[in-house]
């Protein structure tokens, strides 16, 4: 993950699957949170027909965006966009993808007219991650999630073959 990601495990669901475990992840720049969000991982053994699988990856992730392009017809494709090219970035097959992108404009009025307005973006999304030669590669999954976030917040792209460096800046928890 990118050093401007803070994930921490969190507590699972546990009437979904018989198995789960959990991630959620802030994105922190100059310590301020620009997005926020979680990821799922969920399995059955017996499969499930809704997944098309034994595994299955739920993922939320939310972003403040700038408030003239919630108008912008472009924007959920160009949202689900970024989960689909994130996971194919970083070489997590899957299958039987499915989501929304939600755009939310806020209105401030009464004694909060001074606030000036605001808007997201929220992706939901779920997606069954492919087991290949017997092995579950979910390290991809949650990274392509660490970058969906980072998108949604606007941070520009790590250059291909440049690692982005460990920093303790803007980083909640470090040393932990």
């Amino acid at each position: 993950m990118r050093p401007e990601v803070l994930c921490e495990p969190m507590p699972a669901p546990q009437r979904i699957a018989p198995y789960a475990a959990a991630l959620s992840a802030d994105v922190t720049v100059d310590g301020i949170d620009v997005s926020t969000g979680r990821l799922i991982l969920l399995h059955d053994p017996a499969g499930n027909d809704a997944w098309d699988g034994t595994f299955r990856c739920v993922g939320y992730a939310r972003a403040e965006i700038d408030l003239e392009m919630i108008t912008d017809p472009a924007l959920a494709d160009v949202g689900w966009s970024w989960l689909t090219e994130a996971l194919a970035a970083h070489g997590a097959t899957y299958a039987s993808a499915s989501g929304t992108v939600t755009r939310v404009a806020t209105d401030s009025f009464g004694a909060m007219a001074d606030d000036s307005g605001s808007a997201q973006i929220e992706i939901r999304a779920s997606w069954t991650p492919q087991v290949v030669d017997g092995h579950l590669d979910i390290e991809n999954h949650v990274e392509a999630w660490g970058e969906l976030l980072c998108t949604a917040a606007g941070l520009p792209p790590v250059p291909e073959g440049v690692t982005a460096m460990p920093s303790r800046r803007g980083r909640r928890g470090a040393g932990h």
